[in-house]
């Protein structure tokens, strides 16, 4: 039997003892020794989630599957963590006459049993998973309304992030006005990209304006003082850069708008 050790950690599992790439690979190796099976190559996707199939060493596995007979894995939610996704893996294997182990849940695809027990974990795991998503959402929906954090994960521009929270960057305020007031007096969304990027002035990478990130400045509440998640909009505890009214004048004059600004 070859097998091909498929390996994955995310971000969140990196630091977890035992889920290291390297830590998968030694136990997997071990037990495909004492089935006497032969590792045909091992793959390792690193930083991925679970829940995306869009995973550059998970895809060439399943490409050059002439090359192995069997997918072992430590455990089932390193291969997917969406019941969805792994039905469709393992109709897609049984298609190919391949088969599937997890050595920690001892899961065999050859049998019955194994398929049904198997398919239940999964569900298990997808509801765990989707379960953590819920009180994310809900712990950032709290903060929205109360108006404490920045309900954003990121470093808005005109702000610097600071303990405290944020504070107002004075140097990079003066340019989210100057945006505010020339989308006021008509000007498109890629013409006031050109005039930021023939001043030289910078992104908060570092990098060229694009009419996106001129329209993600245009439609921040942020900048007017809210903080926003989802439906929720509530008044923020940081300064804002514009006037209640210059937000709510522009994005009310935003139907007269060229539809190719």
């Amino acid at each position: 039997m070859r097998a091909a050790l498929y390996l994955r950690v995310s971000t969140e599992d990196q630091a977890r003892e035992g889920f290291s790439l390297d830590a998968q690979r030694k136990r997997l190796s071990a037990y495909c020794k004492a089935r006497g099976w032969d590792v045909a190559a091992v793959y390792a996707d690193e930083g991925h989630s679970g829940r995306d199939i869009k995973r550059p060493a998970y895809n060439r596995m399943m490409g050059e599957r002439d090359s192995w007979d069997l997918i072992l894995v430590l455990k089932m939610d390193r291969i997917h963590r969406n019941s969805v996704n792994f039905t469709l893996m393992m109709d897609t294997l049984r298609g190919w006459g391949k088969e599937f182990n997890s050595m920690q849940e001892s899961f065999d695809t050859t049998t019955a049993m194994g398929r049904f027990v198997m398919d239940i974990m999964q569900r298990i795991a997808q509801l765990e998973s989707e379960q953590i998503g819920e009180r994310v959402r809900v712990g950032m929906e709290h903060k929205a309304r109360s108006g404490n954090g920045i309900l954003g994960f990121g470093h808005p521009y005109g702000y610097d992030l600071t303990d405290e929270g944020l504070v107002v960057n004075e140097e990079e305020a003066r340019t989210v006005r100057r945006i505010y007031r020339l989308r006021a007096e008509g000007s498109s969304l890629q013409s006031i990209a050109d005039h930021l990027n023939s001043l030289s002035i910078r992104s908060k990478k570092g990098l060229d304006w694009s009419k996106q990130s001129v329209s993600r400045i245009l439609r921040n509440p942020l900048y007017c003082g809210y903080v926003r998640w989802a439906d929720v909009l509530r008044q923020g505890e940081h300064q804002a850069i514009i006037s209640r009214e210059e937000f709510r004048g522009l994005h009310e004059a935003a139907a007269s708008m060229p539809p190719t600004a």
